[in-house]
C-alpha cells in the first residue's frame, strides 16, 4: 500500500478524517466521549477518527460513505441506503438519519483536513467494482447502537471496514497518528459473519 495515486489509474482509496472536522458541535461531543471512553477504558485519549472510500475506474470516481441525511445541499448525493441514529424510533425525522452514498464525482466536504492522505488499498479494477457493486448489500444498522459480540458502535467505520471485507481487501489497517476508529471492528465482525441487507441479513 502507498499514499500516492495517478488518478487516471483504477484505485481503491482510503481516507481518515478528523471526526467534527471543520464543525464544532461534532468535534467538542466527540472529544468528550472520548475522554469519558479513555477513562473507563483506563488508557490515554487519542485523536477520533472517521474512515471513507474513493473508488477510481475507468469510467469515473466515486464517493463512498455514511454520513447524516442533513446539512448537505439538495443534490442528486446517489443514496442506496438510509437508517436511523441513535434509536430506530428516531429516525423517522431526517434530522436522525443517515445515508450511504455511492455518489460518483462526490463530495467529501471534510477530505482537506484528511490525515496522513489518501491510502491506496488496491490498484485492481475487478476489485474496485466489486466493492462499488457491495455497497448496495451494506447492512443498515442504527448509527450509534452497539453491535454484540463486538461492543463496538454501527458507524462510517463500521461501512468502510465491511466494504474491505466484501471487496477481499486486506481490512487490519491501523490509523495514522495513533488515533482510532471505533466502530471498525463492528464492521469486520458483520462480514465476516455473511451479514448484509436482504432476507438473511440484518433489517
Amino acid at each position: 500500500m502507498t499514499s500516492a495515486h495517478d488518478p487516471a489509474a483504477c484505485a481503491v482509496l482510503l481516507l481518515w478524517l478528523p471526526v467534527g472536522a471543520g464543525g464544532h458541535v461534532v468535534k467538542h461531543t466527540s472529544r468528550w466521549w472520548e475522554l469519558l471512553s479513555a477513562r473507563r477504558e483506563h488508557r490515554p485519549r487519542a485523536p477520533l477518527l472517521h474512515a471513507a472510500l474513493e473508488v477510481v475506474l475507468h469510467d469515473g470516481r466515486y464517493v463512498v460513505e455514511m454520513a447524516p441525511a442533513w446539512g448537505v445541499p439538495a443534490s442528486d448525493r446517489q443514496v442506496v441506503a438510509s437508517g436511523p441514529v441513535g434509536l430506530r424510533a428516531l429516525g423517522r425525522s431526517r434530522f436522525f438519519r443517515y445515508e450511504v452514498r455511492c455518489w460518483r464525482d462526490g463530495v467529501i466536504p471534510d477530505r482537506r483536513w484528511a490525515v496522513g492522505g489518501p491510502v491506496v488499498v488496491s490498484r485492481d479494477e475487478a476489485t474496485a467494482a466489486r466493492l462499488l457493486a457491495a455497497v448496495e448489500q451494506v447492512p443498515v444498522l442504527t448509527w450509534g447502537r452497539t453491535v454484540p459480540p463486538t461492543g463496538e458502535i454501527w458507524n462510517s467505520n463500521s461501512l468502510v471496514s465491511w466494504l474491505l471485507v466484501r471487496a477481499g481487501l486486506p481490512a487490519d489497517l491501523v490509523p495514522p497518528g495513533g488515533g482510532r476508529a471505533p466502530g471498525w471492528a463492528a464492521g469486520l465482525d458483520l462480514a465476516t459473519r455473511g451479514a448484509w441487507r436482504g432476507p438473511s441479513g440484518p433489517e
